[in-house]
């Protein structure tokens, strides 16, 4: 068998998306068969014994593909081994090692995608395939036409300037207006830094959506697997062929 790259076979068993893969790779915390190794080396998952940080990786025999409402409170970030409140600890009944595809911060809630198949996850963050993320968002402060179009084209953030994209009134209450942002990056904390840029205060915010996945009925802390419809949809977009093994 040919070898595969480190970072897909680290991915692929559900350990983390790709790019912290590679990442763990340069930082010098992988080894196969107990030997240090470097971005570009392979292995095959089959004979070859993969660890990182000296914990085993093991391929991914069932993959998974499951949507989440994540509650505020807890995060997303599966580095932090100490986290008080991962969000996985709401998978009860998950045999395979999912982790979440893309951040919702701590304070934010709504719909999570997690998985075990590394391909999907890499391709949903990459740059290139442009996945639209719905967001409803609750904001103190006076929200007039000139900020709806300056948030709309683009607002300078500390990591640069964001893409256009479509910003709508949902309501509008004494005190506070809801907002619909539908945005095609993922920049850290991206909405809360664009709303205070134009002096606008983020009282809550929640995703709703993730390419063509809804968070739909579900209620704070509940999940399920995506149907089989939702992940042809969605497989459809990446321009990626759905594997047979998913449950």
């Amino acid at each position: 068998m040919a070898k595969i790259r480190l970072q897909k076979i680290i991915a692929d068993s559900g350990y983390c998306s790709r790019r912290k893969a590679e990442q763990l790779i340069a930082d010098g915390l992988v080894r196969v068969n107990g030997r240090p190794v470097t971005l570009g080396d392979g292995a095959d998952p089959k004979t070859d014994i993969v660890t990182v940080g000296g914990e085993r990786i093991n391929a991914a025999e069932t993959l998974r593909y499951i949507k989440l409402y994540k509650p505020r409170g807890y995060v997303t970030t599966m580095s932090d081994a100490h986290a008080e409140k991962p969000v996985t600890d709401l998978l009860d009944g998950i045999d395979e090692r999912v982790y979440p595809v893309g951040r919702l911060d701590k304070n934010s809630e709504g719909l999570l995608i997690l998985t075990n198949d590394g391909n999907l996850a890499n391709a949903i963050m990459h740059p290139s395939h442009k996945i639209k993320k719905r967001y409803r968002v609750t904001v103190r402060g006076d929200v007039n036409e000139d900020k709806l179009l300056t948030l709309a084209s683009g607002v300078k953030i500390d990591s640069g300037v964001t893409a256009p994209c479509t910003i709508t009134i949902l309501a509008e209450e004494e005190n506070r207006t809801v907002l619909e942002f539908v945005i095609s990056e993922g920049k850290n904390r991206q909405i809360r830094k664009m709303c205070e840029a134009v002096k606008l205060e983020v009282v809550r915010l929640k995703r709703s959506s993730v390419a063509n996945i809804k968070l739909g009925m579900l209620k704070p802390g509940e999940w399920r697997d995506l149907t089989e419809q939702e992940l042809k949809g969605l497989f459809s977009q990446l321009g990626l062929n759905a594997k047979k093994e998913s449950k």
